[in-house]
């Protein structure tokens, strides 16, 4: 909202630059966005906090400007002269619905003369970014920034002869056409102010154009309302019908004084259009409200603001703001203004005890009974989880609400437990209808958008939770680490061109495990949904899952518009907190030297390469060392149904060299122990 300075001045003197204004202003919890110089005025862009709608209105801004002088605010007297004529020869108001419009009140003025409206007024709406009309739209407007209480003017004469508004909701698909010349449809839940069953005004929000003021109006009906800021914030979004009115409304106005803005305008508009106020209001008002009382302890002031503050100090800060106080044997009873809807609590008191003894008066300073805070074991695991993960691969953060047809894309069985899910009970669309029981999804998905970007070379990684259902009980939530890589590793000429196929990705996670302290992995071939069955592994450790990795099934890829070749892995977080060793073990380096023996073995194809390598290390005893892969044969030379694997096999001791015999007789063991349990033997 623009503020004009010299509209300001207009309530309260002010010693300060614009500048010092501004300043002094947002440091008092009122934030100025910046003022710029405007035809001779200087001009102020609140940015207000959806708390403080009073401060729209110059007055209310003028009494947070007054209260940090110590000074009063000047609120334009009134001095009306009422012609004999009453006001209920000429209207009626009655009140359908009070839950939507807490008050209604009007007044008429007779035989106005339609004109512009003075330059002051035209120049303080321009350089608050209205557009002046005439005299009596001007007025409503002008009354509107200067009491933050919107106003309507009709023209009295195009009302029908009986004269009685009726505010009503609206009949379902009834229409109007509203001062903007569009013709809306409203529903049951929206509402009206009606003339004899025929909609005059949206309420709150724009009038109709069958009663708007022109050049040939001559009386005018002059209305000020009060209506719930819930259902007019529903019915302007509803319509994209959004203005000053509604805006206000929504944020809340104030019921206790509208009577003062009635008053206002009809004066303004006995003295700029000549008009003759009829004697009286018609003013409905079904439940009168009553001022907040609020029991202000200065005690609990100092406690939350951490400061000394005497009764009396706090007291004058309240009497700045001219909020009546009345002292009690145990603090202030403070009488909160209807039109600070913001205060409710004693909290909010102490906050404007604070706005005004200044936020850069107050140290800063730890409570004397709070501890330092400090990550747990477990939040700290999460964040090295990040860290080591970011060392080879993106993170990216997908959301947490998916649709359903993600399981279709995935080829997951109709009978799977990943599709029994959490579903939304309001969903923004269909598309986000249903927490995920998996990240996958939203990991592809990313990669998908990626590749049509012409991104080529991906390799994320995402820590979230996905979801279960539970009977009657909030969802089980379980901790995931998902990662997924396509393309080719960046390279440069001192590197090769390696793709990221599945071993890339299974290096990514051996070295990863081994910085959790987690070793001693085994991975089982699987046939999990989604994964290629050839292409796909169980990771274990201790006989515990810890998840799967493996490449993506081609069908997969096909449905989420996937191209290259992709790998991804899925792991359970909570299983690896509980196998992560926090400990670095270090051991001397032995002063004997190591001894290496190659093996070549002829084995059937069924055997899997972590068997053999099981046997070898049970048998090898503390003398082996280390044990690697280092070649895989099959072929025409190879007998049918066999293959061949040839491991390298470091021995070494930390007591004495070793000697040939001693190595031999381990390597016979070996080779007995293959022999036996697996039927392999050498090459």
């Amino acid at each position: 909202m623009a503020v004009s300075i010299n509209w300001l001045k207009k309530y309260v003197d002010i010693p300060w630059t614009p500048q010092e204004l501004a300043h002094r202003l947002t440091m008092a919890g009122i934030a100025i966005e910046g003022v710029e110089e405007i035809a001779g005025d200087s001009v102020m862009e609140l940015d207000l906090t959806p708390n403080r709608g009073d401060c729209l209105g110059m007055i209310n801004l003028a009494r947070e400007v007054a209260a940090l002088q110590h000074k009063d605010v000047e609120i334009p007297q009134l001095n009306i002269r009422e012609s004999q004529e009453k006001i209920d020869d000429y209207i009626k108001v009655e009140i359908a619905d009070p839950d939507l419009c807490l008050r209604y009140a009007a007044r008429v003025v007779r035989n106005v003369k339609i004109k512009p409206s003075p330059e002051w007024m035209q120049t303080s709406l321009i350089n608050s970014g209205i557009r002046p009309i005439n005299n009596v739209v001007d007025i409503t407007n002008y009354v509107l920034l200067e009491t933050n209480q919107p106003l309507h003017a009709f023209d009295y004469d195009l009302l029908s002869e009986a004269k009685k508004i009726l505010v009503r909701r609206a009949s379902q698909d009834e229409k109007i056409v509203t001062l903007d010349d569009v013709e809306r449809t409203l529903d049951k839940e929206m509402l009206l102010i009606t003339d004899n069953g025929r909609p005059v005004a949206l309420a709150g929000i724009m009038g109709g154009q069958n009663t708007e003021i022109g050049d040939d109006t001559v009386n005018v009906l002059l209305e000020s309302a009060c209506f719930y800021g819930v259902g007019i914030r529903k019915t302007a979004r509803k319509l994209a019908l959004r203005s000053d009115s509604s805006m206000r409304f929504e944020k809340g106005s104030d019921v206790n004084g509208l009577i003062y803005a009635l008053n206002r305008a009809a004066d303004l508009m006995q003295e700029l259009a000549g008009g003759e106020v009829v004697q009286g209001i018609c003013d409905q008002y079904p439940d009168p409200m009553i001022p907040r009382t609020i029991l202000l302890r200065p005690q609990r002031v100092n406690d939350l603001l951490g400061i000394i503050l005497s009764k009396d100090k706090i007291k004058g800060y309240i009497e700045d703001l001219k909020f009546p106080v009345r002292e009690e044997n145990d603090g202030l009873m403070v009488y909160v203004p209807t039109y600070r809807p913001d205060i409710e609590l004693e909290a909010d008191l102490i906050e404007e005890v604070a706005r005004l003894h200044g936020y850069e008066n107050i140290p800063a300073s730890f409570p004397s009974d709070a501890s330092r805070g400090g990550l747990t074991s477990y939040q700290s695991f999460r964040e090295k989880i990040k860290e080591l993960m970011a060392r080879t691969l993106y993170e990216v953060v997908t959301y947490s609400f998916v649709t359903p047809r993600y399981f279709d894309k995935l080829c997951l069985p109709d009978d799977s437990v990943l599709r029994n899910t959490v579903k939304v009970a309001n969903p923004l669309s269909e598309e986000q209808s249903v927490m995920r029981t998996m990240l996958l999804p939203g990991l592809l998905e990313t990669v998908s958008r990626n590749l049509a970007r012409k991104n080529n070379n991906l390799a994320f990684f995402e820590m979230g939770k996905v979801f279960f259902p539970q009977n009657n009980e909030l969802p089980r939530e379980e901790l995931k680490l998902g990662a997924v890589v396509a393309g080719r590793q960046e390279t440069n000429w001192l590197k090769q061109n390696v793709e990221m196929d599945f071993y890339y990705l299974k290096g990514i996670l051996e070295n990863f495990l081994l910085q959790l302290g987690i070793d001693d992995l085994k991975f089982e071939a699987c046939a999990e949904a989604a994964y290629h069955p050839g292409r796909c592994a169980l990771i274990i450790c201790q006989d515990k899952e810890l998840g799967v990795i493996g490449e993506i099934h081609p069908q997969v890829r096909q449905n989420f518009d996937i191209k290259p070749r992709v790998c991804a892995m899925e792991l359970d977080v909570d299983r690896l907190f509980s196998l992560a060793s926090p400990r670095h073990m270090m051991e001397s380096i032995t002063k004997y030297p190591a001894a290496e023996r190659d093996i070549a073995l002829l084995l059937r194809e069924e055997i899997r390469s972590d068997e053999v390598v099981e046997v070898i290390k049970s048998s090898g005893g503390s003398l082996l060392q280390k044990i690697s892969l280092f070649d895989v044969y099959t072929g025409d030379r190879m007998a049918a149904g066999y293959k061949s694997l040839a491991y390298r096999m470091v021995f070494q001791s930390e007591e004495r060299t070793l000697t040939e015999t001693k190595v031999n007789e381990v390597m016979e063991g070996i080779m007995t122990a293959l022999k036996d349990k697996l039927d392999i033997n050498l090459r």
